[in-house]
């Protein structure tokens, strides 16, 4: 049995691409289709009560859902992250180490990090004591769940496991933005302060 592809719209494999998540500029036929029919698709998800998030200079895009009162009720189509407070620090530490990026790297597109690294960047904004060991000791286990959520990619497989390379994606920008980071930034420094 046939399939009548006249009745299919062209933009349909970006549009279920989109519905699993992020959609980013490496996926060059999804991105393509993503460009050339950003118009229509933007279109026919208003119908379906989505909105197209397109962020074309960090070469992402993804779906959110349109309110449809004012009680902030959506229609359920966009699988939905609950974070805990721990992987939510991290997820905010990485887009620090992000925003530094952007203002020192011109030269390269992606921010690629080793978990070493990742590791000692958290350890510098919490000094060891007994409310930070904890966070600090499941550094390994918090960045294997981001990188589960999908806001990091594993780049190098490495037998050691310290010199692993993540790839930093640029969709945390859409989940902490600026406002998110300076707020933690402050409440980070009041908290020092207080300390001392």
């Amino acid at each position: 049995m046939s399939t009548d592809k006249q009745n299919i719209f062209p933009y349909t494999p970006v549009f279920i691409k989109l519905l699993k998540g992020p959609v980013e500029y490496l996926e060059k036929t999804a991105w393509e289709q993503l460009l050339q029919y950003q118009g229509e698709l933007s279109r026919f998800l208003q119908q379906l009560g989505l909105i197209l998030i397109l962020e074309k200079e960090d070469g992402y895009a993804y779906l959110e859902q349109a309110r449809l009162d004012e009680e902030e009720n959506v229609i359920g189509w966009v699988r939905r992250i609950q974070l805990g407070y721990e992987e939510s620090v991290l997820l905010v530490l990485l887009r620090d180490m992000m925003a530094e990026f952007e203002v020192g790297e011109a030269g390269a597109r992606e921010l690629v990090k080793k978990r070493r690294e990742i590791k000692e960047y958290a350890e510098l904004f919490f000094r060891e004591n007994a409310s930070r060991v904890k966070f600090i000791r499941d550094l390994d286990r918090l960045i294997d769940r981001v990188e589960e959520l999908d806001f990091l990619e594993k780049v190098e497989h490495h037998e050691i496991p310290d010199e692993q390379r993540f790839r930093v994606k640029k969709i945390i920008k859409a989940r902490v933005d600026n406002e998110i980071l300076e707020n933690f930034k402050k409440q980070l420094s009041e908290h020092a302060v207080g300390r001392i």
